[in-house]
């Protein structure tokens, strides 16, 4: 039960100093895109779906985990 619990609070920190980071780079008008990314506007409607974005955090973050886990 206690390794469940450090588990969730590391978790929890880790969502909160993500969080703080993202809404810091909304706020200086920033973020990131990638040439992978897919941005697509017409009218009223825009679309964006970070797919080159989501590959590198996804491996980021495995490596992180499997070096953790060791």
């Amino acid at each position: 039960m206690e390794t469940m619990a450090r588990i969730l609070v590391a978790t929890g920190i880790f969502l909160l100093i993500m969080g703080g980071i993202m809404w810091l780079f909304s706020r200086v008008g920033g973020g990131f895109h990638l040439p992978g990314d897919i941005h697509y506007q017409r009218g009223n409607f825009t679309l964006y779906f970070p797919i080159a974005t989501c590959i590198i955090i996804s491996i980021i973050l495995t490596m992180v985990l499997n070096l953790w886990r060791r």
